[in-house]
């Protein structure tokens, strides 16, 4: 259960934005979802880096939700069913629009399909919609009963554990934390199980694009790739995460040389894809670390944009 303390802290940022400008000021709330071992603040820093309080600035009303770092995707589409209701009732606001990161996507698919009459849109930014030929190969090379797979859980687990520990962004009791239900969820044939039971906005074709609007719910997405001489330059030329999206995407085989190091640009395809090759790796999307991005990316301005998209659509 989400605690009131939880959504003042939350909220508390944007109340003064109401006086300034209203370009983004959308009709339902924007809540945003992480991804995998995700958070809404680590002590001082946030996930959303920059993110947040350029759409508040604009006048949007934005609240980042934590779930579960590390567990399946109807836990997790669960929790978030349950911080929904609960802006919707401080707010009174009918709908919210979801903006999911990652694995984040999925759990906003989870509750758009589950209760579309509280969900306005549905954004995918990177997410595995047809899920992540990483968790492949980690399931292939590491399986959970190897010594490598009961080691690779043991570090994934601490790290969740401790990133709830120093959440400071978001107040609650302390949630829990599955490893294998979340690789599971993360796999190309986890999210194939998945996409079974919730296909809305999801494209009939590899590599198109799914319907717009479903039971009410617009869809859209949109992620990059890794581009040498753009993601590998600029300021990711001192960002140890963009390394390690490099060393991820030798994995990718179905979609060698078009994926962000963690998920697939055909993959990540839901509903209106806005763009699917911009030079941003996984976590540059979300304009991480610390704003360090490749040459010429800004994932500020596509986070912005959008906005203004949905207050067009009257979302």
């Amino acid at each position: 259960m989400v605690t009131e303390a939880a959504l003042v802290l939350a909220d508390r940022p944007w109340k003064g934005a109401q006086t300034m400008q209203q370009e983004l000021a959308t009709r339902y709330p924007l809540v945003l979802v992480p991804g995998m071992l995700g958070f809404v603040r680590v002590l001082l820093y946030p996930y959303w880096f920059g993110i947040v309080p350029a759409l508040r600035k604009g006048g949007a009303q934005v609240f980042p939700v934590q779930v579960s770092p590390l567990h399946s995707n109807e836990v997790r589409g669960e929790q978030l069913l349950a911080i929904i209701e609960d802006i919707c009732q401080r707010t009174g606001a009918a709908k919210v629009n979801l903006i999911g990161h990652s694995q984040g996507a999925l759990n906003a698919r989870y509750a758009a399909a589950r209760r579309p009459d509280r969900v306005a849109s549905v954004t995918s930014v990177a997410g595995p919609n047809h899920g992540s030929e990483l968790a492949d190969h980690l399931a292939r090379t590491a399986p959970g009963d190897s010594p490598q797979g009961r080691i690779l859980k043991a570090i994934l687990h601490g790290l969740a554990v401790l990133l709830v520990w120093l959440e400071t962004g978001w107040r609650r009791d302390p949630l829990p934390v599955d490893v294998h239900a979340s690789h599971k969820a993360l796999t190309s044939a986890g999210v194939a199980l998945f996409n079974q039971v919730y296909p809305q906005g999801l494209p009939d074709t590899w590599g198109g694009e799914g319907a717009y609007e479903v039971n009410g719910v617009r869809y859209y997405s949109w992620s990059g790739t890794l581009q040498p001489g753009l993601t590998d330059q600029g300021r990711n030329r001192f960002d140890g995460s963009n390394r390690f999206c490099r060393l991820f995407a030798r994995s990718f085989v179905r979609e060698k040389g078009h994926c962000d190091g963690m998920v697939g640009r055909f993959s990540s395809h839901l509903g209106q894809v806005i763009g699917d090759d911009f030079p941003l790796d996984h976590l540059d999307i979300v304009n991480q670390s610390l704003g360090a991005v490749g040459k010429g990316a800004e994932p500020l301005r596509l986070f912005t944009e959008h906005a203004a998209r949905l207050k067009a659509a009257g979302l």
